[in-house]
């Protein structure tokens, strides 16, 4: 699990939920902020916007896609991704990741 921050910032992250193989995350974002490419060697991410337009895109297969509230995206494991507020204002994202030991993996 890792322990030193992220290689990036955005407006806010708190966790709210953690095991071994689970992560519950809520994470605000200010337009523009992001956070950039990268890989879970087993996680998959999910992530759940409950404010603004959150920007999604992907690598192998390449893909972006908006998603608004009450929308969800679901990343499998081992596909590179990054994750964007569009603006013009904060949006905020529920992040599930699991199940399995979490990485960052810049990519």
């Amino acid at each position: 699990m890792q322990t030193s921050p992220p290689p990036y910032a955005i407006a806010g992250k708190q966790t709210i939920a953690q095991t071994s193989d689970l992560r519950v995350t809520l994470m605000d974002f200010a337009p523009g902020q992001e956070i950039p490419w990268h890989r879970h060697n087993a996680v998959d991410d999910t992530s759940f916007c409950l404010k603004g337009s959150v920007e999604i895109s992907t690598r192998n297969p390449s893909e972006v896609e908006v998603i608004a509230p009450g929308e969800f995206k679901r990343i499998p494991a081992g596909t590179p991704h990054r994750v964007r507020c569009l603006g013009p204002e904060p949006c905020r994202v529920l992040l599930v990741q699991g199940v399995g030991a979490y990485d960052f993996l810049p990519a």
